[in-house]
């Protein structure tokens, strides 16, 4: 085969353009720091880094809901601590009231406090998270000191297929107690009137107590479960970002010495076409 000067300048062409073209590629990772910038370089890791990405953000949202739901759960352990707190004043009160010492003013003074532990309670039944009163169902828009505390449960989705309730119903808890009917009602009533039965309400206070000491337990067994959850949901996050990036991310060392490497190529390739193309025929004749 005869090899003319044009093959020889079209070769050089041909191999300094694919030379441009495997340092332009390379240029876009190591600026991007991704393996491929557009799904036609590589679809298969295109279509695997959709569905990673997807996995991820994912995992994310399930985290943003289990601190949603510690931030329900937490809050309801501290007002429950806080009720109990003022149901065990309100059982010393009742306690001290019932031995027979107390004038009547005292027992009238003893009426007042209660009354405003009373209010202490209503308003620990008003609890809001967020704007949301966490007693009243999932009427959780309605203050329900107001309105009378509603049912239902709200449930957050914190792993796939797996809801955790995060609101506990006031309902048990604080209205029969603290209606105009109720057991602290009674108990301000009969040290107004100075009734010798308020020894007797001493039961009724006990089992108040007991009430809020059994959702506390089983807000301490949630807060078990989410503090599982969040250690569940931090490793897979680290499991799916490993992934997403083995799959996307380029290897920063070596990209760049494949960019050196491939500098040196470019640069021998110029010079090796230069040395070929410049002895023409003229030169020769001249």
């Amino acid at each position: 085969m005869r090899v003319t000067q044009s093959m020889l300048s079209n070769n050089m062409l041909r191999n300094l353009s694919n030379s441009y073209s495997r340092m332009d590629k390379l240029q876009d990772q190591i600026s991007t720091q991704k393996k491929f910038t557009k799904p036609s370089d590589d679809p298969v890791a295109a279509m695997m880094g959709m569905n990673y990405r997807t996995d991820l953000n994912r995992i994310q949202q399930f985290t943003r809901n289990i601190g949603e739901v510690r931030n329900w759960v937490d809050s309801t352990d501290d007002a429950l601590d806080k009720g109990v707190m003022a149901l065990q004043r309100i059982r010393e009160l009742t306690l001290q009231a019932s031995n027979g010492t107390l004038e009547g003013d005292q027992r009238k003074a003893v009426a007042e406090e209660i009354k405003q532990l009373k209010e202490h309670l209503q308003n620990i039944g008003d609890t809001q998270v967020g704007g949301k009163y966490i007693f009243n169902g999932k009427q959780t828009n309605v203050r329900p000191s107001e309105s009378g505390f509603q049912s239902g449960t709200i449930e957050l989705e914190v792993f796939s297929g797996i809801k955790i309730p995060v609101n506990t119903e006031g309902k048990a808890l604080f209205e029969d107690m603290l209606s105009d009917e109720g057991d602290i009602q009674k108990l301000i009533t009969a040290l107004e009137t100075n009734d010798p039965a308020v020894g007797d309400m001493l039961e009724k206070v006990d089992k108040n107590i007991d009430k809020f000491l059994s959702a506390r337990a089983l807000i301490g067994a949630k807060q078990n479960r989410v503090e599982l959850m969040e250690d569940r949901l931090s490793q897979q996050e680290v499991f799916s970002t490993r992934i997403l990036s083995d799959n996307e991310d380029i290897d920063m060392e070596k990209a760049i010495i494949e960019l050196t490497t491939q500098e040196s190529i470019h640069r021998a390739a110029l010079s090796v076409g230069a040395r070929i193309i410049q002895p023409t025929l003229t030169d020769f004749l001249r």
